[in-house]
């Protein structure tokens, strides 16, 4: 391929309750990002509720591909590859991506690429950081994944910690239902816990018998309900707003205690956030903290890119695309597919 080609490639994402498409030039160029959000439906819920999200995605999809090429002043003729999420997520949403991205690369005939969701949200720091390239360190923290990190070159990854039950994105959420602060658990929680006190209540910081690395958060979770349950019993009101911060507290604290050490054993140079939790300013301002202790330079992308979204996809596919992988018709959703897996 030329050095001055473009390549432009058009992203599907709708892993969850997010439907979104984006048109990413040469990786790092984002032409457009389109995100049609699903939150108010589900907060009547009290969560995502698959059946729902799948059939949202279907009434959506056309019109967020349509607009994020409307926005980027392109057609699907100026595509060089559709690019969609594979997996993990939930099987149903997955199913509506995948099958949208094989018509349009079908009837259009561009190639296909497939991308892993959490590679996808390691590659959103690439957007707006032009500097970062690999090697470096990511703690990937969102609503169904915790996992740290090596990032080997592009596409290449090692897996040194994942949590071993709840992820950290899922613990905010169901202590926020326990609180009464409702859905979105996470950003209810940071925005409670700004108004509390975060060493009212000690809750424990989980280490994992499996590996050094690895996270647990079920039984935070379960200490924050058994603390709960405690006040009713005793007829001591809950502070809600203390509860909110000292179980931030706790999770961060495990999250950068992790880090901290991860950095000192393999010596990087870089780290980055990704995932919807890395949208928290507490978490971001701790790693930033942690990372000046330690001579590290520190990356994060902006709240957009962290949540789920396209561009992160878009991104991703570009280093698939010069390495020459492809997809054929018989990519299908994966549920629970793991990073480094094809």
């Amino acid at each position: 391929m030329n050095s001055n080609q473009e390549v432009k490639i058009l992203a599907i994402e709708s892993s969850c309750d997010e439907t979104a498409a984006a048109v990413v030039v040469n990786g790092r160029d984002v032409r457009s990002n389109i995100i049609s959000s699903q939150i108010d439906i589900h907060t009547l819920y009290g969560g995502v509720v698959p059946e729902i999200a799948s059939r949202k995605h279907i009434e959506r999809i056309n019109q967020v591909i349509g607009q994020a090429l409307e926005t980027a002043d392109m057609s699907l003729d100026d595509m060089d590859a559709i690019a969609v999420t594979y997996g993990p997520g939930l099987v149903g949403a997955l199913l509506v991506g995948v099958a949208e991205a094989k018509a349009i690369a079908y009837a259009a005939q561009k190639p296909l690429i497939g991308v892993h969701h959490i590679e996808g949200h390691i590659s959103a720091n690439y957007i707006e950081n032009k500097d970062l390239e690999p090697p470096f360190l990511c703690l990937v923290v969102s609503g169904g994944h915790t996992h740290l990190v090596k990032v080997l070159d592009y596409g290449v990854y090692e897996v040194i910690g994942r949590t071993q039950d709840d992820a950290a994105g899922e613990a905010f959420d169901k202590v926020a239902r326990a609180i009464g602060l409702g859905y979105p658990g996470g950003p209810k929680i940071e925005k409670a816990s700004c108004l509390g006190n975060e060493d009212a209540i000690y809750f424990p910081r989980a280490k994992v018998s499996s590996g050094i690395y690895d996270f647990s958060f079920s039984g935070l979770k379960s200490a924050v309900l058994n603390y709960l349950n405690g006040c009713k019993m005793k007829q001591i009101p809950v502070v809600q707003e203390d509860v909110a911060a000292s179980f931030q507290k706790a999770v961060i604290d495990v999250l950068t205690d992790h880090v901290v050490r991860a950095i000192g054993q393999y010596r990087v140079e870089k780290f980055a956030i990704a995932g919807g939790v890395a949208a928290n300013t507490i978490l971001r301002n701790r790693m930033e903290t942690a990372c000046k202790e330690c001579g590290v330079r520190f990356y994060h992308p902006s709240p957009v890119f962290c949540t789920d979204n396209a561009a992160m996809i878009g991104t991703a596919a570009y280093y698939d695309y010069l390495a020459g992988r492809r997809d054929d018709w018989s990519l299908n959703a994966i549920a629970n597919l793991r990073l480094g897996e094809r």
